[in-house]
């Protein structure tokens, strides 16, 4: 039986000029499992995440894995825990083949070179890029550098993955084929999946529970079809954004 971790968030605060961004939320995940995080623009997505991530400071609140309170860590420590993300902006290491790009996941991790070269090329070819192991990021079509963000993110063994918006840029085509790897990822890595996307196809689609921002707070939570049909969500995001 696989071993369940836990991901929380608790009353998570952050103001920035006397403006609320992120007002009092709250929220928890399991390895196993996929949560879709959505909201209109400005809604307080970005600083819960950078918040989480350990990349923005919080006013009050707590975030942990398990027993360990990540809350006051820097960013390049929060991924030794368990929580690893990717960019709505690709950030890779352009001159780096897609091996190398993946291999530093691993190494950031404490994992030695020989494994992470090992798991590195392992992911690669689950994600169709094997035959690509040794050609240069910047060569790659915008597909393909999106799945090499999530192969780096996945070489770092997380608990615990955040995608921020991994389908900004692709054709209806290319977020059917990441809906295909993503959905069975949580049972096959014993992870568990924080999702931020504006195409709600596929977050309807992908997600098991839905928790939806509007100006820094929780305006509902729960299964996909419950909160599709909540008036203040209509209201605030989907009317207008996936009607």
């Amino acid at each position: 039986m696989k071993s369940k971790s836990t991901f929380t968030v608790k009353a998570l605060c952050k103001s920035f000029s006397g403006l609320k961004a992120v007002d009092d939320v709250s929220l928890r995940l399991e390895t196993g499992e996929i949560l879709g995080l959505i909201g209109p623009n400005g809604s307080g997505k970005t600083t819960l995440i950078n918040i989480m991530t350990g990349m923005l400071p919080k006013d009050s609140g707590q975030v942990t894995i398990d027993e360990h309170d990540i809350s006051e860590m820097p960013a390049y420590k929060v991924p030794s825990y368990g929580l690893v993300r990717t960019y709505q902006t690709i950030r890779l290491f352009k001159n780096l083949s897609c091996l190398e790009n993946a291999v530093i996941g691993a190494i950031g991790v404490g994992i030695k070179r020989r494994e992470a070269t090992r798991l590195a090329a392992e992911l690669l070819e689950e994600l169709g890029l094997g035959y690509k192991m040794d050609l240069p990021a910047q060569g790659l079509t915008f597909r393909d550098q999106r799945l090499l963000e999530i192969a780096r993110a996945l070489a770092a063994k997380p608990k615990f993955l955040l995608l921020d918006e991994p389908a900004a840029g692709l054709n209806e085509e290319e977020t059917d084929e990441l809906l295909a790897l993503l959905k069975p990822m949580p049972e096959n890595k014993n992870v568990g999946i924080i999702i931020v996307d504006h195409d709600m196809r596929l977050i309807m689609s992908l997600c098991n529970r839905l928790h939806v921002l509007n100006y820094g707070k929780t305006i509902a939570e729960g299964l996909p079809e419950d909160v599709r049909k909540n008036p203040e969500v209509v209201k605030a995001y989907l009317g207008s954004a996936a009607s």
